[in-house]
């Protein structure tokens, strides 16, 4: 008997069937042993990501500021520092053939300004990111990530 029908075997055995507690459970283990393995892996690259991100800002970067230098004959000093790559500078030494060379400053990954040296202390300009933390130095997640690195 069936939702108050009676019904022969053959009938009952072609009527749609649910899981049982055992094999859901079977299921739900497995989905856990899987996500104890994977996550770990997953969650642990967050900050190389970042690293990534931010190395690929600063080489579009260094290659706006060469093409500044190339239009210009320098690049922005400290005080007209990353800004210049995205409206003119009003301050000395003015851009005789300034062009528009980025939309936009980004920030880095980590939602801190790069920051610009002109002279550079590890190449002719430097532009780095100082990390997760915000402080010269670090390891980690808190490494500067620089112009030097490319």
């Amino acid at each position: 008997m069936i939702d108050g029908r009676i019904c022969d075997a053959r009938q009952a055995a072609r009527l749609p069937r649910g899981f049982t507690l055992v094999e859901i459970m079977v299921v739900v283990v497995i989905l856990g042993i899987l996500a104890a393995l994977i996550v770990p892996r997953v969650v642990g690259r967050t900050d190389d990501a970042r690293a990534v991100a931010a190395k690929q800002d600063i080489a579009a970067i260094m290659g706006a500021l060469k093409l500044y230098r190339l239009d210009n004959g320098r690049y922005p000093s400290n005080e007209q520092g990353l800004p210049a790559l995205v409206t003119k500078p009003q301050s000395t030494p003015v851009p005789t053939n300034w062009k528009q060379y980025l939309d936009r400053v980004p920030k880095d990954p980590w939602g801190n300004v790069y920051l610009y040296l002109n002279p550079g202390v590890r190449g002719e300009i430097d532009v780095f990111s100082l990390g997760l933390d915000a402080q010269p130095g670090g390891s980690g997640a808190d490494t500067d990530i620089g112009s030097w690195d490319l």
